[in-house]
């Protein structure tokens, strides 16, 4: 068995938490039908049912490109065009997949100072140009929590949303770490979404403990019509779907879902705290999630990497530090002690 000692560069590093492992263990007895029609689907559609307590419609597909490039091209026509953040992941790290699968929705970038969109960025392209040379915006997509760890308060969702119906945009939600945004506003899930305006979300399994698996969540159900045939032309149409959604299943019914993401929330403010102050660090954005992004004199980036450390470098040249469902406390804080050994070194 070979284990590695534990690092903090993507919260994609973790394993699978152990509600998720024990939801595909045991539906991983017996047959079951194929594509979706199991005992174990019907129940996680359920759940998300409750949970968000809507009569909503919702798909399971493999990964959050694949949630994200679904939702919207379902929402756009080839012309059309969506308005996002400049740092946002359907911008810089989806490979061009919400125009391949959109057959060439324009993405629509805002400049923005901490990766928010803001109502009056929305009004500028939805009301700029309105002749036919450009692509007509037809969606707003937000991501919450955003590239940077900040989260969207509800106000600031109500606000987008508001502009979104007055402008006729449809309001779609990148939630990879939504369960950590939920934490963070200690909100219900309900609340963030489509009581506030979101038309549909895009629910992160991944990053939340679980081995693989997104849902797309329909609040309007008109919106999914054919979204059952994107997924398969897409590839996204599990065989063995069980194994997608017996774990949210379990990660819903149980709560395991919030609890992890409070743990990986709690982790990221404990680093967060024990760094803060220390000579040369500078905390670029608020701890509002699991993300901590700190700008580092360049010798202490490179002396924590020769210690063994690994993390991103990127957004403003910041090495960015994530802390999973499963983030050890005694690890975290060998990191910051090496940190602060770092500096220390570095102020003579």
């Amino acid at each position: 068995m070979v284990e590695t000692l534990q690092q903090f560069a993507s919260d994609n590093y973790a394993g699978i938490c152990p509600e998720a492992l024990r939801a595909m263990e045991d539906a991983n007895r017996g047959s079951a039908q194929a594509y979706g029609d199991d005992p174990w689907t019907q129940r996680a559609a359920e759940a998300f049912r409750a949970a968000f307590q809507a009569d909503c419609e919702l798909f399971f597909v493999f990964n959050g490109t694949a949630a994200n490039s679904l939702a919207l091209a379902s929402l756009c026509q080839s012309y059309e065009s969506i308005i996002a953040a400049d740092i946002a992941h359907v911008e810089t790290d989806e490979c061009g997949a919400p125009e391949f699968f959109s057959n060439g929705a324009k993405i629509l970038v805002a400049r923005t100072e901490n990766g928010k969109l803001t109502p009056e960025a929305i009004r500028g392209f939805a009301l700029g140009r309105t002749d036919i040379h450009f692509p007509r915006p037809r969606a707003v997509t937000i991501t919450q929590p955003t590239e940077t760890g900040q989260v969207y308060s509800l106000e600031e969702i109500r606000a987008i949303a508001a502009a979104c119906r007055e402008l006729g945009l449809k309001l779609h939600m990148d939630g990879a770490r939504f369960a950590n945004a939920v934490d963070s506003l200690g909100c219900a899930p309900a609340e963030m979404t489509w009581r506030a305006g979101v038309d549909v979300l895009s629910f992160g399994g991944t990053k939340n403990g679980m081995a693989v698996g997104e849902a797309v969540i329909f609040f309007d159900r008109r919106l999914a019509e054919g979204f059952d045939y994107r997924c398969k032309q897409a590839g996204q149409l599990a065989s063995k779907m069980r194994f997608l959604s017996a774990p949210w299943a379990v990660m819903l019914e149980t709560g395991a879902w919030l609890a992890h993401a409070a743990h990986a929330n709690r982790s990221a403010r404990h680093f967060a705290d024990q760094v803060a102050g220390l000579p040369g660090i500078e905390i670029l954005f608020p701890v509002e999630a699991n993300a901590v992004f700190l700008k580092m004199p360049a010798e202490v980036t490179a002396g924590l990497r020769a210690r063994g450390w690994s993390f991103y470098t990127f957004i403003g040249d910041s090495a960015r530090f994530m802390f999973a469902w499963d983030a050890d406390r005694s690890r975290i804080d060998a990191l910051a002690a090496d940190l602060r050994a770092l500096t220390q070194d570095a102020a003579g």
